[in-house]
C-alpha cells in the first residue's frame, strides 16, 4: 500500500550540472537510478518514490538556500548499516564534501545514533543513519 508515502521530493538547484555531480554518485550508492533527463532538471527513483532536482531560473537566485529559514531542514536517509554509513562518510571526505558536526561524527545525533551528517552544494543538509 502506498497510501501516506511520499510519492516525489523537488528541489531547485543554483547549479544543476553541479548538484547532479554531488547527489548522482549518493543517491546511486542507495540504490536510486536515474529517471527523467530534460534541459534543466533530473529525477532519480527508488521504488515508488523519487527525487527531483530543478535549475533555479536566474532571477530567483538572489537569496540563497538556509536551512534555518521556513522550509526544507534537511532529506534523511536509510543506510544499510553502520559499516556503510562509514563507507559513504569515507566517499564523502574524498570527494572533500562539506561533513558537519564532526566533533560528534557519528554520534551527532545521540550515543545510540549512527549517521552522517552533510552538505550539498547549496547548503540542504543531508542524513545518512543506520538502522
Amino acid at each position: 500500500m502506498t497510501r501516506g508515502l511520499i510519492h516525489h521530493v523537488e528541489l531547485y538547484v543554483s547549479d544543476l550540472k553541479q548538484s547532479v555531480e554531488f547527489w548522482g554518485w549518493f543517491l546511486e550508492d542507495l540504490g536510486y537510478y536515474v529517471y527523467q533527463k530534460w534541459d534543466a532538471g533530473r529525477s532519480y527513483k527508488l521504488g515508488d518514490s523519487y527525487i527531483v532536482f530543478v535549475q533555479t531560473d536566474e532571477e530567483f537566485l538572489d537569496v540563497p538556500y538556509h536551512r534555518r529559514r521556513v522550509g526544507l531542514n534537511h532529506l534523511a536517509f536509510h543506510a544499510e548499516s553502520r559499516a556503510h554509513v562509514d563507507e559513504v562518510t569515507s566517499k564523502l571526505k574524498k570527494k572533500n564534501v562539506t561533513i558537519l558536526y564532526t566533533d560528534a561524527h557519528p554520534y551527532a545525533g545521540g550515543s545510540d545514533y549512527y549517521a552522517v551528517f552533510f552538505e550539498d552544494p547549496d547548503r540542504i543538509k543531508v542524513e545518512l543513519v543506520a538502522p
